[in-house]
Formats: C-alpha cells, structure tokens, sequence
C-alpha cells in the first residue's frame, strides 16, 4: 500500500457521519490549499456513497458567471419579472423545444455548497480536512517531473493560462484505491508548479455509461461554455442566449493549456449538442460539444470547414501510480521525438509495412499496414511534443487551416491512420474500451482485419462483452444526433461509414515505459506496437469510439518492416526489437 487505506477508510467514515441526509447535487467550490485538495479524496468518497453527484471548482472568475445563472434562475422560479427573467425564460423555451425539457435543470443552484476555508470546509455542513491518509514517497522527484512536463511537454508561454481536471473517488472505480489517491499527488505536483497561471481546477462524478444522464453542475458549465463560444450565430436560440449573457454582463476565461487525469467511465450525455449543437461562424457545420470547438483538432472533419483558430492546447494522463508516472514522464522528451521523428520518416516514404510474429496457439500477427491510396498518403505524427504548439504547423502547411494539438501523458510513440489493413493480430498486453483491461498470451484479443474493417475472432468473454455494449452505446449516441440534426448530416453519414475501421497503427518509443494496469502506459513502451478499432487520425477517418489494443512485440517476436515504391525494405522490429 502507497497510502494508510485504513486511515482513509476511518476519514471517508468520519465525513459520512456528519454528512447523514444530505442528497443532490453537491458544489465544492475551492481556494487551493495542500489540505484542502487532499481532502476531496476521501470526502468525495463519503458523498458517492450517500449517493450524491459531486462537482468540484476553483473559486474563479467563470464561476462566478456560473453563479449569476443560478441566482437569476431561482428569481424566475420565485415568481420575479424582469428583462433578465425574462430573457432566461425565453431561451429555455426556445432550448427546451429541441433538448426536451432537460435543459432547464441544469440552470438549478446545487443542493449542497461547501467552501474551502482556514481549517475545513463550510457552508452546507462544517467538516474538517482529513489528510492523515496521505503518504509522499518520492516527492522531490515527483516535482521534479511535473516541472519537466510543463517545460518539456507546453513549453509554457509568458501568457498561458492553465486548466487542470482531475478524478474524484467512487465507490465502483475499476482501479487500486492508491491509484486514485496517487492521482491526487500528481495533480497537486502539476498544479504546484504553475498555480499563479490556474484559473480551472475541475472534477466530476463519472458516469458508467456515455449514455447516462450527466452530472448536473458539470454539463451546466459546459453548456455556458458552448454558447459563449456560439454567440455568433443568429439562430434563435443563440441569438436569445446572446441577449441574457449582455444583461448578465457575462464573460469567459478560456484556457490556453490543459492538463487532465482520466479514470474509468464517462461524462454521460451533454444535452445541448446532442440536441442542437454548436454553429461555426459560417454556418458551414457544427460541433458537437464545447471542447472540440477550444481545441480544433485536425481530425475532427468540422475543423477543415471552421475558420476559427484553436484556443486551447491538451495533454492527459490516466490514475497511473506515482512511481510509474515518474519512471515513464522523467525522460528527455525531446530526444524521444526525434526518435519518434526517424520512424516517422520511414513510414512517411514507405507504400506499406509488413508486421509479422511467431504463431500462438491457432493465431498469429501477420498483418498488411497500406498507407497510400494513389497519389494520396496517410502522414504520420509523433506522440511526443506537439502541445509546445497551439497550432498543428505541419498540418496548417499541408491545407492552410487552423488545427491545434494535443498529447498523452506518458507519450512516446509513431502512429499513422492506416489506409487499409489486411491480416490478424493478437493483442496481449491491454486493451482499453471504457477502461483498460489486461490481456494476456493464454487467452489473448485476436482481431481479423480486411479491407479496413475489423472482427473480433476470439477473446476473453468479459471484454468481447465490454466491446459490445460500449459500442452499440455508441453507435445509439450517433443515432440520437442524426435524429436531433445536430450534427451535418455528411459528419453523420462519415462516423456511419467509418464505424469498423481500423483507425491507427502505432509504434512504441518510451525507453522508461513498463508494463502495468494501464494503456496510456503500455501503449508507449518500447519495442511494442499497439493498433486502434475504430477512429483514426485524419478527418475522414472520424467515428465515435477509439478502442487501443497493445501487441507484444518482444515475445511474439515479431519481425516488421516498411516497403518503399522501389520495394526496398526498412526494417523496424527484428525478432521482437525495435531497431531504433
């Protein structure tokens, strides 16, 4: 154990006795302190198990506007009539007409507010901070890589503002409980280093279904979000949001820098673009929630038909443990993109490449990577990088528009979107679908491949079981914006069409890299190669769900090797080493 599990126990127990009776939604708002933060882990944990929805915020400027919303809305509710009032009334009216009445719910001040302050939280209750729990094994080192991440990784600008999210604790998390815990030090390391330059610190109740309601306070702030972003459009509704955010006197801060750790699970649905979406400015598409529109990447399609630049650059982590993160994140990011930068080369000159292993069981890796199609080609690009940039430069020389750029925390490696795949491949690492799931030799994920589109041929049963129903939850969500029109009816029929892709290739690069419970990791580590179901890279190769599953280069022993137009062979991996 890397933290006292029995004192967070006693905590979360200690939190739940003063908390007895309380239900909603519950509003964190924070001013950061060490005990405050660390405190969240196991007071998230008491709410979850009332049953209560939790948000937490950063005492910030958009807060506050969020704020303004819930006062005006209560007045509306208590019966006050006014320009305000009634600018509110008449854009729910015009929103609920197409979201169904669940967008109004969303405008209702939380049931449950609790403040940070000098020795506990107060508000709704008066509760202490509970910090004992924690333990801080290589700190120093911790730190140390944070530093180097935002240096490394953003190369941070004088102007850059930053927003952070991170993961609460809930009773049905899929991981270690000292993973979780372990994520609240490593969001604290990464928010440390650049708190003068924060101005969003976020997290969520996850949902186990991208299809289950939202949380409340989260899905209202992104649909502020959206619509400030929208103010542009003389839709009716937009136009009646307009209105209310001028008498409002409404302004939002948008960060330039992100940094997010993941667990398991979802958002659940965000009603405002599943129902009407947002417009670009020329009206030529629309976009499906607010973070795709800040950060514009160039594998969205919209991003080709919208003229607006990105205004925001985005990189992620999962709930990896501390010394994993450490081992994997404190390398020389630099020098691993110019790696990843030789094999981009390779592959950017190359017809197709040819990846085969030694046979398992009535199985074997043997697989046909095209990527060209004609005169067109497939680039490839580098996990490595990319987010020291707001815009794509490559991309912007290729079609002279705006893409923005983001990246995995730990990255490491070169991936293309394959034109077309031929063959079989057996996944014997991990598999990520709503969370990773560990695979392995005996009773691995096989995956046949022809003309692009994949099978799953064999497997363990808990995973094809978990393939399924994400999927055909996907695939309803698409359903559900075709019926709405708030997507373009042709970004519809796309993601239809693309929806058995294979949707990337991918060799592995960090030399730090080791296995362990999670693809973010293991889908980096050297001599390894993973390949993607489902979305790729490139616009037209878009759909609705990006599924990674990581081969065993080393002990399939696989041999793999790209061919040119002259048919001369480069080869990458030799009997399971990756030659670079």
């Amino acid at each position: 154990m890397r933290h006292d599990l029995a004192e967070f126990r006693k905590a979360v127990g200690r939190y739940k006795k003063k908390l007895s009776n309380v239900k909603g939604s519950c509003l964190i708002m924070l001013v950061p302190s060490k005990e405050a933060f660390y405190s969240v882990a196991p007071l998230s944990l008491a709410l979850h198990e009332l049953g209560c929805d939790v948000r937490v915020e950063l005492k910030s400027h958009n807060l506050a506007e969020m704020k303004k919303f819930w006062t005006l809305y209560f007045a509306m509710k208590s019966g006050l009539k006014n320009e305000k009032t009634s600018a509110l009334k008449r854009f729910l009216l015009l929103s609920d007409r197409k979201c169904e009445g669940k967008l109004a719910p969303l405008f209702q001040s939380p049931d449950i507010f609790l403040n940070s302050g000098k020795a506990g939280f107060v508000g709704t209750r008066e509760l202490p901070y509970e910090i004992r729990w924690r333990r801080e094994p290589q700190e120093s080192l911790l730190k140390k890589t944070a530093a180097r991440i935002w240096d490394h990784v953003y190369d941070l600008k004088k102007k850059d503002k930053i927003g952070l999210t991170f993961e609460l604790v809930h009773p049905s998390g899929a991981y270690p409980l000292d993973d979780y815990l372990d994520s609240y030090r490593i969001a604290w390391a990464m928010f440390e280093c650049v708190k003068e330059r924060v101005i969003s610190l976020s997290a969520s109740t996850p949902r186990k279904s991208q299809l289950d309601e939202p949380d409340l306070i989260g899905d209202f702030k992104a649909t502020l979000l959206g619509l400030e972003l929208s103010k542009h459009s003389k839709e009716p509704v937009f136009w009646a949001y307009t209105k209310l955010s001028r008498l409002l006197g409404i302004s939002w801060e948008f960060p330039s820098a992100t940094f997010a750790i993941h667990g398991d699970g979802y958002s659940g649905r965000h009603y405002f673009g599943e129902c009407v979406g947002y417009p670009s400015p020329n009206g030529k598409t629309r976009w499906q929630s607010p973070g795709q529109i800040l950060y514009k990447l160039d594998y969205f399609p919209q991003t080709l038909l919208d003229p607006r630049k990105p205004r925001t650059r985005t990189a992620f982590t999962s709930t990896i443990p501390v010394p994993i993160f450490i081992k994997s994140c404190y390398v020389d990011w630099l020098k691993m993109a110019k790696k990843n930068r030789k094999i981009m080369r390779i592959l950017d000159s190359s017809e197709y490449v040819v990846a085969e292993g030694r046979k398992f069981g009535k199985y074997e890796t043997k697989l046909k990577i095209r990527l060209t199609k004609g005169e067109g080609r497939r680039y490839s690009r580098g996990s490595d990088v990319a987010t020291r940039d707001l815009i794509r430069k490559d991309f912007y020389k290729r079609t002279g528009k705006y893409a923005g750029t983001s990246g995995n925390i730990p990255s490491g490696e070169a991936f293309v979107t394959p034109e077309s795949v031929e063959g079989t491949f057996i996944g014997d690492v991990v598999v990520n679908i709503d969370r990773s799931y560990q695979l392995d030799e005996k009773n691995p994920l096989v995956i046949r491949c022809s003309g692009n589109e994949w099978r799953a041929v064999s497997g363990p049963r808990k995973i094809l079981s978990a393939l399924r129903v994400r999927m055909e939850e996907a695939h309803k969500g698409l359903l559900i914006q075709e019926r709405n029109r708030s997507l373009p009816k042709a970004i519809i029929n796309l993601k239809k069409k693309n929806f058995r892709n294979i949707g990337e290739f991918a060799i592995n690069t960090n030399p730090r890299a080791e296995l362990c419970d999670y693809l973010i990791v293991n889908e980096k580590i050297v001599g390894m190669i993973h390949l993607a179901l489902g979305s790729g890279f490139d616009a037209d190769r878009s759909t609705v769900y990006h599924y990674d599953i990581v081969i065993n280069a080393p002990r399939q022993k696989l041999n793999s090797y790209a061919v040119d137009k002259q048919g001369k062979k480069r080869w990458i991996h030799k009997n399971g080493k990756l030659l670079f």
